[in-house]
Parts: C-alpha cells; structure tokens; sequence
C-alpha cells in the first residue's frame, strides 16, 4: 500500500484520488452508516473540504482504500472554522456543543476527519496496515506544518484499534451516542508521532565495533 499526500494546491498531481475519496465517504458515511452530511449519488463533501484542509490517503494497486482529512485548529474558511470548533459553538446539529469542554485554536493542534477505509480490504492485517499508513501521513502533514498535536471526534472502536498499533491516544471529554449510526463517540488526542511500528523500523542499527574502526566515518545505519 502507498500512502499520498496533498492539498488543494496538487490533487491534480493524483489524478481521481481525491474524487475516489469522496466517492469512498459516500459509500461508508451515507449508504452504510446513514449520516446527514452533504452528498449527491457519488460523492459526500462537505464545508470542511477547502483550500485550507490537507489529505492523506493511501493506495492499493492504484485504488483508493482509505484516507483522512487534516487542517489546524486556527483553520477558518467563510463561516466556518474546523469542524469540533464549530461544533462547540452549536454550529452543527448532529455534535453536541459539550463535546469539546474547552476551545482548541492553535497552530500546535491539528483536527483529523473523515478517516475511512474500504470494505474491500477484508483481512485485519490489511486494514491496520491501511489505517497505519493514513495516520502516519497525518502525522507528516502535521509535523511538516509545526504541529505538536492530533484531535478527531470518533468511535471508540478506533480508539481501541490506535492503542493496538501504537499511537498514544486518549480521550479529551465525555463520550455521547450518535443518533444516526447509534455508536460511542469522543473526542480523542494523540502526540503528531508514528506509530510504534514505524519508530521501530528507523531505530539505528549499530555496525560492529570492527567496522566502526575500520571505516570511522560510518556510525550506523537506518532499517
């Protein structure tokens, strides 16, 4: 699996990645979970899909499996902000406003969205090889833009299944139930850092003590 990365700037470069992931949101947050969210019969986008949001999404054989949507916390566009922003504000009907117990706007935190992956990966390694890679491109986006931090309002279960893969995740406020899907959700927050599995693959491996002397310029290398 390959994981891109973009923003409004060089989608293009992709070329129907992004379409597919929108076409992949309408497929799991409409027909399947039933969600009230903007659509036509092909793709859900919504107001958070601006210039200012960025993309992770990852690629099998050329196809989109999953992704996830970024912007930072100081996002504005229009009358919007990020979505748990406004949520906090009684923007948005379906997230109630308590969700957030205080305001988030700094550059250092970054909002994550819309994380889908596709039914048409069926193994669990698969899938958590797939969500590995959505979030490690978060975690790129994030760093490369100065940020420290990641929030995202989701389900327990992904909660769960990050602890699993080695992300320190916790919980920011109290969980509520989703009307429309009938899941726990919160807001959950994790350090802008790879997961375990990929810390330890560019953990230096030390050459012999032999070679060092020989060849003293060499002092490791990376897996």
């Amino acid at each position: 699996m390959d994981n891109i990365r973009f923003d409004f700037s060089d989608f293009h470069r992709y070329g129907s990645a992004f379409y597919d992931f929108l076409a992949l949101r309408k497929q799991v947050f409409v027909d399947q979970l039933g969600w009230d969210v903007p659509h036509n019969d092909k793709v859900e986008m919504d107001q958070y899909d601006t210039p200012v949001a960025h993309y992770s999404l990852v690629l099998k054989h050329g196809q989109v499996v999953g992704g996830a949507r970024a912007m930072p916390t100081t996002a504005t566009w229009g009358q919007h902000t990020y979505m748990l922003r406004d949520a906090y504000s009684g923007k948005l009907p379906h997230i109630p406003s308590h969700v957030m117990s205080v305001e988030i706007a700094t550059p250092h935190v970054w909002e994550c969205t819309r994380l889908v992956i596709s039914d048409t990966l069926t193994t669990a390694a698969d899938r958590t090889e797939c969500l590995t890679a959505i979030v490690d491109g978060l975690v790129d986006i994030t760093q490369a833009q100065g940020g420290e931090e990641l929030i995202c309002l989701s389900s327990l279960t992904l909660m769960r299944a990050l602890r699993q893969i080695g992300y320190e995740v916790s919980r920011l406020g109290e969980t509520y139930r989703n009307d429309e899907d009938g899941r726990q959700y919160a807001v959950l927050r994790m350090p802008a850092e790879y997961s375990r599995a990929r810390q330890q693959r560019v953990v230096p491996i030390p050459f012999p003590s032999h070679r060092i002397r020989a060849e003293g310029f060499l002092q490791g290398a990376t897996a």
